[in-house]
């Protein structure tokens, strides 16, 4: 559990992630799936509850259990002075990544970045600096990958590529996955197991099939949009709206 002042962003979650497993975490804005992903980032600390991975608990085993894990998101900067091969080779050296030089290679190759090594990181494009981003994630081979928007930046053939390379890394070193995304169709591909949270739980959790059933749609998409207007008032179909014009009752007025 995690409260924010009167607001409880996380109320009482349960989340298993298995070997080779990639898992989904999708919800509405507020939700709570920031909070949850930080939690387990270690970058905020639990009111309730503990973090537990690798058979670790993350409050007792800091070090340890964070030097097993990483994280990408595409709204996270890198140094932009930095040269593409300087930046990998500064985060394997403070990831203390056996063979440095040789681990960086072997990132340059796989996200096909050896065209702009030498190029700034400010001079990239925002879908090239995605791949950097996930190619430092993966230099320290974590077992467990944290992906938030992993291809947001990226052109459809791009994002189609790098979705087939990190199931393809989950499923070769069995490293385990948890993947934010607002792209359903990137969902239902990637994800084995997909969690729905709303107002802070978790409210269903299966695969994209078994979730569709549950809800009685045919698609992913269609899940979230039921799990987002679940919580929301009600307003009679044929209930006048006000217009533009008309003031807004203040929240004390519109209380009962």
């Amino acid at each position: 559990m995690k409260r924010f002042g009167p607001v409880t962003a996380v109320r009482d979650i349960s989340l298993t992630i298995g070997e080779g497993e990639v898992a989904g975490l999708l919800g509405p804005n507020g939700a709570g799936k920031s909070t949850t992903l930080h939690m387990l980032l270690g970058l905020i600390t639990p009111d309730a509850g503990t973090v537990e991975m690798f058979g670790l608990e993350l409050a007792r085993h800091r070090v340890e259990v964070l030097s097993r894990i990483n994280f990408a998101a595409s709204y996270v900067d890198l140094p932009g002075a930095l040269r593409v091969h300087e930046v990998l080779d500064a985060f394997a050296r403070l990831y203390a990544v056996r063979h440095p030089g040789r681990r960086v290679a072997e990132m340059i190759e796989l996200f096909e970045l050896g065209a702009f090594r030498r190029r700034q990181v400010m001079a990239l494009s925002s879908g090239q600096r995605t791949r950097v981003q996930l190619a430092k994630a993966l230099l320290n081979a974590p077992r467990l990958l944290v992906l938030d928007e992993p291809t947001a930046n990226l052109d459809p053939d791009a994002g189609d590529r790098i979705r087939g390379l990190l199931t393809g890394v989950a499923r070769d070193s069995g490293s385990a996955m948890l993947i934010t995304s607002h792209n359903m169709r990137e969902v239902e591909r990637m994800c084995d197991r997909i969690h729905f949270m709303s107002d802070g739980v978790i409210v269903a959790a299966g695969s994209a099939r078994e979730l569709a059933g549950h809800y009685g749609v045919d698609d992913l998409e269609e899940v979230f949009i039921k799990v987002a207007r679940q919580n929301e008032p009600r307003r009679p179909v044929n209930e006048a709206r006000p217009s533009l014009n008309e003031a807004r009752p203040s929240l004390k007025e519109a209380r009962p």
